[in-house]
């Protein structure tokens, strides 16, 4: 029996039917109630009043204490971490040594010499992957995993609550919460604030334009600061948003967050796969939607593609570099949203009450991502595959079918591609697919975060402004 990821892969010979029909189910943002009013309400609060997103337990925490640690992360960032100080926040990305996207996450400078790492288990594991085989002789790592899935009742804590206070009246909110004017630091400054005499941390965050706070503090005090929090933004319309419409903020802000980590190849990374626990995100997440290749090494995605390019920074050895160097960016695919054709929309989602007729893929609202890493075609007049559609469901605030996808470079905003949508052959045997057909979904290519300009000069046509050569 297999005792880690490489061996599981040696075993089942192909990484891609491994994840394509894993039976771990659907990817859960755990322990929050779905709702607290209704996700339409809560979807509209975050663009007309204020809400509370309790992000306390669908990431995990790594703790790296040390002089070594910001050696950690420089060699495993394509960021900059030359200007890090105190206080300030960074977004990390690691890649592959041929230079594709792991994952990504966020990087806390607490105090001298202590980071905290926010995020996704992909790059959580890489870290602590390095942090413990690295050489690294002055670096404590302790990792604080997510909360789990399915936790049926049973006791659930974590070292930090967090929570964000978002939405154009969130600085109200807080200033109310704190007793008086709190200073607006930069984007992903770090401060402390009052409430009802507990001094939290926060890091100055922002949605819509909007500036807004992330607090974070011990968790045996998770529920009396958020009841403070919700009585004290009821005068403002603070709404507390579920697990349900939490993750479909993204669609509207801009953020693709669960690439395949792209770790299942390449010599470089074998050790890494026999750390890896057969138990791991990595071996047991699904990989669905309407894109199927042998290959596994097709479903990889480097920084331009997830829009993270600017990111990318020479100034110092990071793992990847090398052929990160070799890239040329205006080859790359780029990242955009994808805005559905209401009409066909309206066809998968009437396709369950029709007696007669095929049953498609279902599109669950608000969001209809089906696997850990979702990879639909995005194909053009002929069939082609520009792109990918990567996170798919539906804004209140848009009245609009959505999805984040990457697609190529010469393709501009405007042009009417379609979606293919749902999997070959009935679908796969993943817990998370029923039995259905496959159709396509006309979208037209819109910008990132999404704007309704796009919809405001589309003219139509399968390939306005685009010549596929």
């Amino acid at each position: 029996m297999a005792e880690n990821l490489q061996q599981l892969l040696d075993e089942k010979g192909s990484p891609v039917e491994l994840l394509r029909n894993s039976q771990i189910g659907s990817y859960i943002y755990p322990v929050v109630p779905a709702d607290f009013q209704n996700w339409i309400k809560e979807q509209k609060a975050w663009r007309d009043t204020a809400v509370l997103y309790d992000q306390s337990h669908h990431m995990d925490n790594v703790f790296l204490r040390g002089s070594d640690a910001i050696n950690l992360i420089r060699d495993t960032a394509i960021n900059s971490v030359e200007v890090f100080p105190v206080n300030r926040a960074k977004q990390y990305v690691p890649t592959t040594a041929s230079g594709h996207v792991i994952g990504d996450g966020i990087l806390f400078h607490e105090e001298e010499d202590q980071y905290v790492y926010v995020g996704r288990a992909p790059a959580s594991n890489w870290l602590m992957f390095h942090g413990e085989t690295g050489g690294y002789k002055n670096l404590e790592i302790e990792v604080d995993r997510r909360s789990p899935s399915r936790p049926y009742g049973d006791a659930v804590s974590r070292r930090y609550y967090r929570f964000q206070i978002q939405g154009p009246a969130a600085w109200k909110v807080i200033e109310k919460l704190n007793g008086g004017p709190l200073e607006q630091l930069r984007f992903f400054a770090m401060s402390t604030m009052n409430i009802e005499g507990m001094n939290v941390r926060t890091l100055r965050h922002g949605m819509a334009g909007a500036p807004g706070l992330e607090i974070w503090g011990p968790y045996a005090d998770h529920h009396r600061v958020r009841d403070i929090i919700v009585e004290a933004g009821a005068e403002f319309g603070l709404v507390p948003v579920g697990s349900r419409a939490y993750p479909s903020n993204t669609l509207e802000s801009g953020w693709i967050p669960s690439p395949l980590p792209a770790i299942y190849t390449g010599e470089e990374e074998r050790a890494y796969r026999e750390w890896l626990g057969v138990d791991s995100y990595e071996a047991t997440g699904t990989l669905a939607g309407s894109f199927v290749s042998d290959n596994i090494e097709d479903y990889y995605l480097t920084p331009w593609e997830l829009g993270y390019g600017s990111f990318v920074k020479f100034d110092h050895d990071f793992i990847g570099r090398d052929a990160l160097e070799k890239i040329d960016p205006a080859t790359q695919r780029k990242k955009v949203t994808l805005a559905w054709n209401a009409e066909d929309l309206g066809r998968v989602w009437s396709s369950l009450l029709d007696v007669d007729g095929p049953s498609y893929k279902f599109f669950d609202l608000p969001l209809a991502n089906y696997g850990s890493a979702n990879y639909d075609s995005v194909v053009d007049a002929d069939g082609t595959v520009v792109g990918f559609s990567m996170f798919t469901g539906y804004s209140a605030n848009e009245k609009r079918g959505l999805s984040l996808g990457t697609v190529d470079p010469d393709v501009p905003e405007g042009t009417e591609l379609k979606v293919v949508w749902g999997e070959p052959n009935g679908g796969s045997s993943k817990a998370s697919v029923e039995p259905h057909e496959q159709t396509e979904v006309r979208v037209v290519v819109s910008p990132v975060p999404y704007s309704t300009v796009a919809r405001q000069i589309y003219q139509g046509g399968w390939r306005t402004g685009y010549k596929n050569d």
